[in-house]
């Protein structure tokens, strides 16, 4: 689930992904019809697959916010409105498979470090940038949850004393400077204080814009997206090389719908901004890579999770 979207699919280790659907989000609808959306696009892949259901080993769902892998309780998901909500024990009760759910980030990250680009790296920051800003953090191989099961929300990292209200609830926060919601407010402000932008033409009445639409307006040289994204990058890279010195990663790998539309132009700027912040020592191991999975990384993430939580192999 995420913040304007909610994809789903049917995977094996073996075939990959045999069947996908793609659903917006409607956040209005609130934690009952987010229950109730979920159910039926599980019964729908299970039709459209041809699926007998006991060849079905877990539905994984992945969440954006801080929440319990092992209750399934989600603290806090600001993007979709939800807190202190059992997800899984309410998906449960309307579908007769094993419900696991975590972090949507990182559930990306487990599938790019076992299918994708991570594979042989060790200490990993995994950093997705879409409506909000979330990070993922593995050690010697294995994912790093924290305490409380609340690590690498890098979105909330405090970068400023002033600032647009974050969907946290306080100011200052990385996410509401860098992430693709932040960069569009920020366009549509410009653009009411009449400043000149091509994004207009491109977006669609009443409609969100989506990094599709940020992508165009960069090639068709736009001034106004390109010094609003540029200033984005300038903060992810800072942002990275600041907790790269703390931890020495010797992998980043930068993911998102914003970074995967527009990496040709925001990489070398993430790793311009990165390169006067990092100290020699680490920047010596640590390299800067784009997720090579797309969306898909967190379907492939539901085979790592089944393997950890359930110890069996789809």
């Amino acid at each position: 689930m995420g913040g304007t979207k909610i994809l789903a699919g049917v995977i094996n280790s073996k075939e990959g992904i045999i069947a996908r659907v793609k659903k917006p989000t409607i956040p209005e609808g609130g934690s009952k019809e987010y229950i109730i959306t979920l159910s039926e696009i599980v019964e729908n892949l299970v039709k459209k697959s041809k699926l007998k259901p006991k060849n079905i080993k877990a539905v994984c769902l992945g969440i954006p916010g801080s929440l319990n892998p092992y209750t399934g309780i989600v603290g806090l998901a600001p993007n979709l409105g939800l807190k202190n909500f059992n997800a899984k024990q309410r998906l449960k009760k309307k579908i007769p498979f094993p419900v696991l759910i975590e972090n949507d980030v990182n559930l990306g990250a487990l599938g790019i470090h076992k299918f994708g680009v991570t594979k042989k790296a060790k200490n990993i920051l995994a950093i997705f940038i879409g409506t909000g800003i979330g990070g993922a953090i593995f050690i010697d191989g294995k994912i790093y949850r924290g305490s409380n099961y609340a690590a690498g929300e890098i979105g909330h990292m405090k970068i400023a004393d002033q600032g647009p209200l974050c969907g946290c609830g306080k100011i200052g926060c990385f996410e509401a400077f860098a992430s693709r919601a932040s960069i569009v407010k920020a366009i549509e402000a410009d653009i009411t204080e009449h400043k000149k932008s091509i994004i207009m033409k491109l977006a669609k009445p009443d409609k969100p814009i989506k990094s599709r639409i940020l992508a165009q307006a960069v090639k068709l040289n736009d001034k106004l997206t390109i010094n609003h994204i540029s200033k984005a990058c300038e903060r992810i890279g800072l942002a990275l090389a600041n907790i790269t010195n703390v931890m020495n990663f010797d992998m980043i790998v930068l993911g998102g719908g914003l970074v995967e539309a527009l990496d040709y132009f925001m990489l070398p700027k993430i790793k311009a901004s990165f390169d006067k912040v990092i100290l020699k020592d680490s920047s010596k191991v640590v390299k800067i890579v784009i997720n090579n999975l797309g969306d898909d990384a967190a379907l492939y993430g539901g085979i790592a999770l089944a393997e950890e939580f359930l110890g069996i192999k789809v």
